[in-house]
């Protein structure tokens, strides 16, 4: 059962509102008791979110803004041993300091039943927003009942790199159907046509996107890829196992879906007695620290985890002050960082692939055709 308030209980310390409007006129204007103006404006649950929304109707015709100081921004995100997820999280951080606003970092299990026990148990600590990194928000098929729990609260919150279903809360995300297409278009422009993508998950936003991105820049220049794709998950045993797959498929460039996919495909091709990239050429995706020190070094298409931060620090304060923001998705252009892991398709290496696709002695078609 839900703690609610009573109205005519103790009162709770509250801020009164700036400017020259007092509580019983905004509770005048949205028709509620000051009581009820009292838990909105102090984000105390116990409010329908029809009443809450006449609350927030009032303070702006006011003129009504929250002071930030000091209130929390609750930031969920998967582990923080992943390099790029740590780094979004201190940026995201820093682009909220400036207004005052403290962040929380929770490492939560996306989509169980753990990050909504986490997110249950903070509601009560006075937290103003909350923001899903790459969290239940980019599982097809999560338990999405911690958005319900969130909306219940009417704790304002937003999305990074992918939404929840039948949601308007705000949604920031790097365009991974065109960092798919990026990286194929320089792997082909090389001379590539036996490219091959290592997928996350089905299931998984970004994956899936950016497996329908590659599909499109591949069939755009006359390949069906349908059989280039593996899925498997974004770690470095996930990138071995794919990268082995795909070898097999005789591909001579393979996309990875992270940097760690990317390093998994480095074992490999080795174990496959090849050289990157003399024989096959590799792009990651994320642009993780230490790529440069890799052997030979990581060429990859880059998240731009600092344009990110300054939407998400943009949103969240305009969401604590009450002001409506665009309902569509901002889609943030990544860049490739190029590096000493792609080089130009060798013409042995296609002829051995094309022998390896039709057998020694079989007619077939033009080498390097899929």
């Amino acid at each position: 059962m839900s703690r609610t308030e009573p109205e005519g209980g103790a009162r709770r310390r509250t801020r009164a509102p700036q400017g020259s409007a007092s509580l019983a006129e905004i509770a005048e204007i949205a028709d509620v008791s000051e009581a009820t103006v009292s838990r909105v404006l102090n984000r105390r649950y116990g409010v329908s979110s029809a009443t809450r929304q006449a609350v927030e109707d009032a303070l702006r015709t006011v003129g009504y803004e929250r002071p930030m100081a000091d209130e929390l921004v609750l930031l969920l995100t998967p582990s923080l041993t992943n390099p790029i997820f740590a780094r979004q999280a201190e940026r995201i951080e820093n682009a909220l300091s400036p207004y005052g606003l403290k962040t929380v970092i929770c490492q939560v299990y996306p989509g169980t039943v753990q990050e909504r026990d986490y997110v249950a148990a903070l509601l009560g600590s006075g937290v103003a927003a909350i923001v899903f990194l790459s969290s239940s928000n980019t599982i097809r098929h999560a338990d999405h009942r911690v958005v319900r729990l969130v909306e219940s609260r009417g704790i304002p919150y937003l999305s990074i790199n992918g939404g929840f279903p039948e949601s308007d809360a705000p949604v920031v995300s790097t365009d991974d159907w065109r960092a798919a297409e990026i990286a194929v278009a320089y792997l082909h422009d090389l001379g590539h046509r036996r490219i091959g993508l290592l997928a996350g998950p089905v299931g998984n936003t970004p994956a899936d996107r950016r497996v329908e991105g590659f599909l499109q820049a591949m069939r755009s220049r006359g390949v069906d890829a349908e059989d280039l794709v593996v899925r498997a998950h974004f770690n470095a045993e996930g990138g071995t196992q794919a990268a082995s797959a795909l070898l097999a498929r005789q591909v001579t460039a393979l996309v990875a879906s992270s940097d760690e996919m990317a390093l998994g495909a480095y074992r490999a091709i080795a174990r496959a007695g090849l050289s990157v990239p003399r024989d096959v050429s590799v792009i990651g995706y994320d642009d993780s620290p230490l790529l440069d020190y890799t052997d030979p070094p990581l060429t990859t298409v880059r998240q731009p985890i600092e344009r990110i931060a300054e939407h998400v620090g943009h949103l969240a304060t305009e969401l604590i002050a009450g002001r409506e923001v665009p309902e569509t998705e901002v889609l943030v252009e990544p860049e490739i960082r190029l590096r000493g892991s792609t080089g130009p398709l060798r013409v042995e290496r296609t002829a051995r692939s094309a022998v390896g696709q039709r057998g020694e002695d079989e007619p077939g078609e033009e080498p390097g055709r899929p």
